[in-house]
């Protein structure tokens, strides 16, 4: 891409609501989100490579220049407290993100970052998001990449510890969680959540079947994906 940015300027892929959170401890809160271009990561099972892979779409037209105040001000005259900046991966643009979580913050509303977990938060960030929902991407979901790429031991060192962070995995199998009690016990995660992978409400409903008495054996707490039970695979929910 070739699309220049100001300081006060974020590269959006799109923003949407009043819808809910779908995932995670928040799930079924009312919220809008604003999804940002580009990721570090290129994952097989992405649900939305709209926002990097460039063999499948124009990213070019994909993506709108924004300004921060112009988000602020859609945001604030939305009819929730909740504003969950998503991507993409986020952090790539953090340093434009600073100002528009602490503009959310200051009118009174909950600032959310759905992150998979390879770039550390700057200060002043961390400082005015109130939750980092931290995705590990495991090798099933992550296949052709190595570990070292998605799995960053000290960036999600600093989000544990950073007291604003949970951790949540998509898992496809009990496989899965296997992974997961590894990437939990080496890196010292919590809290932990688990969610089936799945496209439709009927696969989400049948592996959620599947791996909910083991996930919670393994002292995980589960996640449905909210958005895909009530609307299915569209866009903008």
């Amino acid at each position: 891409m070739t699309i220049m940015l100001a300081d006060d300027e974020l590269l959006v892929a799109e923003r949407f609501g009043a819808t809910v959170q779908g995932e995670g401890p928040s799930t079924g809160r009312r919220a809008v989100f604003v999804r940002l271009m580009n990721c570090n990561l290129t994952c097989k099972t992405c649900d939305t490579p709209y926002t990097w892979d460039d063999s499948q779409f124009d990213l070019d037209a994909e993506a709108t220049v924004t300004s921060v105040s112009d988000l602020l001000a859609w945001a604030t005259a939305q009819p929730v407290d909740l504003v969950v900046i998503t991507g993409g991966e986020p952090l790539i643009q953090q340093r434009r993100l600073i100002a528009l979580a602490q503009g959310l913050v200051d009118a009174g509303l909950r600032v959310e970052i759905e992150t998979n977990g390879t770039i550390a938060p700057a200060p002043d960030l961390l400082a005015w998001v109130s939750q980092f929902n931290v995705s590990p991407k495991l090798s099933t979901f992550g296949a052709g990449m190595p570990a070292s790429k998605r799995i960053k031991r000290r960036v999600l060192g600093h989000f544990a510890v950073s007291g604003r962070a949970v951790f949540k995995f998509v898992v496809s199998s009990i496989a899965d969680l296997d992974e997961i009690t590894e990437l939990v016990s080496s890196h010292d995660l919590a809290p932990v959540y688990v969610m089936p992978e799945g496209r439709t409400a009927e696969e989400v409903t049948r592996r959620l079947a599947e791996i909910a008495d083991p996930a919670i054996e393994r002292g995980f707490h589960l996640s449905t994906r909210l958005h895909l039970l009530t609307w299915g695979d569209q866009r903008d929910r």
